[in-house]
């Protein structure tokens, strides 16, 4: 098999992939319908807020529940965790799309939804990511990241672009219909697995689920420069960059394209991720300044963030949006490689629930923060402000944490952490 393609030759990580591209293609079909839906309910006046709340929504339940979540993920089966955490949301897309077909024109029970499927995300993520090392070997787990980042694009293109038609020819219920039946890919797919290692560690590393086992996972992480400073890259980052929300309203109000325009520019980013990606597969393990590309890849972020704000021209807008997912898909791998390598077994899950506050925390109240700023002042502004912030957070983070600026391919020494067994 191709270098590029090398950890599909495993027969679990290649069933979970399959099912995850289903998955997430009615996810992302969901997310954009979901922005649509609430701007559908609510008057121009009140659009801005009205979807930034919708960021508020998914991020409290992921505060909330995010540790938790990475307790389990060690201590339980990932497989059967995963095929719940399926099922349940589900359920939350059955019901949005009940109450798109009763009619209701309240936009609060939309927000109920959204945080609900939010709420069992928190449990899903930490179970999946934490499972995907266990399903490939060490030598081969970047190359899994990187295709997982090839399908998470191909779904980001493909869903918004998706709901955009679905909207347009039958309305936003269908869309959430799509993503109930897209679980059952993923429930199929862990379902199908055979022979999936034992969990690495002793007993005595996994398996509790306490006060403590929660507490050893926030030493691990904050205790680790390059896991801390990662992570609030990636808040700060994504929280001033944040400008997803507002794409209904460039496309209705500014760049007047409507719905299938609208799943365009949704898509967009991914456009540029999806490219990204696939260029990043086989050079992902030969890449030497793994640090310093990871830098200049936020600083880019925010750069193209601000173009995107001055912009009145629906492809000059495509265009940016495109770089912002090429730039944050190089980001988001080098950062899950560090992360993923570094980090024993027995912690995975632990790991990603506390990265999960960070990494979901910034875009999410980014959108919160982007809605309020386009409320009082327009959605141009807000874009614009937010990639300065971008920038002027990432700089403030490369000064003050000089091993980021220095991490290369070959890593590290580790750094001990008193209280953590490795």
């Amino acid at each position: 098999m191709s270098k590029s393609l090398v950890a599909l030759q495993h027969r679990n990580f290649r069933l979970i992939w399959i099912g995850l591209l289903a998955s997430f293609t009615g996810s992302f079909m969901q997310n954009a319908g979901l922005l649509w839906h609430v701007s559908l309910l609510v008057p121009p006046g009140r659009r801005g807020l009205a979807l930034g709340l919708v960021g508020l929504a998914k991020i409290v339940p992921v505060v909330v529940f995010s540790i938790v979540a990475g307790v389990l993920a060690d201590a339980w089966d990932r497989r059967k965790l995963m095929v719940v955490t399926q099922a349940l949301s589900a359920l939350v897309a059955a019901g949005l799309a009940a109450l798109t077909f009763m009619g209701v024109a309240a936009v609060w029970p939309i927000y109920l939804l959204a945080a609900a499927g939010a709420a069992v995300g928190a449990f899903d993520l930490p179970a999946r990511q934490a499972l995907v090392p266990t399903l490939v070997p060490r030598e081969h787990l970047p190359n899994a990241i990187s295709l997982n980042s090839i399908l998470l694009q191909t779904a980001s293109i493909a869903g918004p672009a998706a709901a955009g038609l679905v909207i347009a020819a039958w309305g936003v219920g269908w869309v959430y219909v799509a993503n109930a039946i897209s679980f059952g890919a993923v429930i199929v797919s862990v379902s199908m697995m055979r022979d999936v290692p034992a969990r690495a560690g002793t007993p005595a590393q996994a398996g509790s689920v306490s006060w403590s086992a929660a507490a050893e996972g926030l030493r691990f992480v904050f205790r680790q420069p390059l896991m801390r400073s990662t992570m609030l890259l990636d808040f700060f980052a994504t929280f001033f960059a944040s400008a997803t929300a507002l794409l209904p309203i460039f496309a209705q109000d500014i760049l007047h394209v409507g719905a299938r325009g609208y799943g365009w520019l949704f898509a967009a980013p991914a456009v540029g991720s999806l490219l990204t990606s696939a260029a990043m597969v086989p050079l992902i393990e030969s890449i030497e300044r793994r640090g310093a590309l990871l830098l200049w890849a936020v600083v880019g972020h925010g750069l193209f963030t601000v173009v995107f704000g001055f912009s009145r021209s629906f492809w000059l807008t495509f265009s940016c949006l495109a770089v912002i997912g090429a730039t944050d898909t190089v980001s988001t791998i080098l950062r899950n490689v560090v992360r993923q390598l570094e980090t024993p077994d027995h912690l995975r899950g632990r790991m990603t629930g506390v990265n999960m506050v960070f990494f979901q925390g910034g875009p999410q109240l980014g959108e919160l923060e982007a809605g309020a700023v386009a409320n009082w002042w327009g959605a141009p502004f807000s874009v614009v402000s937010g990639g300065i912030g971008c920038l002027l957070a990432t700089g403030w983070i490369a000064w003050s944490t000089p091993m980021i600026r220095r991490y290369r391919r070959t890593g590290q020494p580790p750094v001990p952490t008193p209280g953590v067994t490795t």
